[in-house]
């Protein structure tokens, strides 16, 4: 069977979470350390919360994942933003819910790729959900592929 090739888009909905989560753990500095050590830390977590939205959700890193392709072994190769292609091998602990996919990486890339529903077009999330629970897509749940 042919690779599933996943074409990735950029995340609004991922980015919000991170920009929440990171501000709450900002407030939370704040509100538990004392003085400018409190705010500098805060403002550092912030920093992280809008470099790792560039990087994971938004993509505009150079190291940012732009495209997905995955064989039915369990081999992914990871294409970058900067036009580096990456072999890795998912693991198995692999987490699927409604709205994302959860996909450990061990290899040259050792990370935890997620993959959230606004990311891909609906036929296509569906198929990367199934190759997550089968470790392959049967023939028939395959988009079709233009000409």
């Amino acid at each position: 069977m042919a690779a599933l090739r996943l074409e990735l888009r950029a995340s609004p909905a991922l980015a919000g979470a991170l920009a929440l989560v990171h501000g709450a753990g900002a407030a939370c500095l704040v509100a538990v350390v004392p003085g400018h050590a409190g705010t500098a830390l805060a403002f550092l977590l912030l920093a992280l919360g809008g470099v790792a939205a560039r990087d994971r959700a938004l993509l505009r890193a150079h190291g940012s994942v732009r495209a997905l392709e995955l064989e039915s072994d369990g081999v992914a190769t990871l294409e970058l933003v900067d036009g580096r292609r990456l072999p890795a091998r998912v693991g198995r602990r692999r987490h699927i819910g409604p709205w994302w996919v959860a996909l450990p990486l061990v290899g040259v890339s050792r990370r935890n790729l997620i993959v959230m529903r606004d990311m891909l077009p609906s036929a296509e999330f569906r198929c990367l959900r199934l190759w997550a629970l089968w470790g392959r897509v049967p023939a028939v749940a395959l988009p079709p592929r233009a000409a």
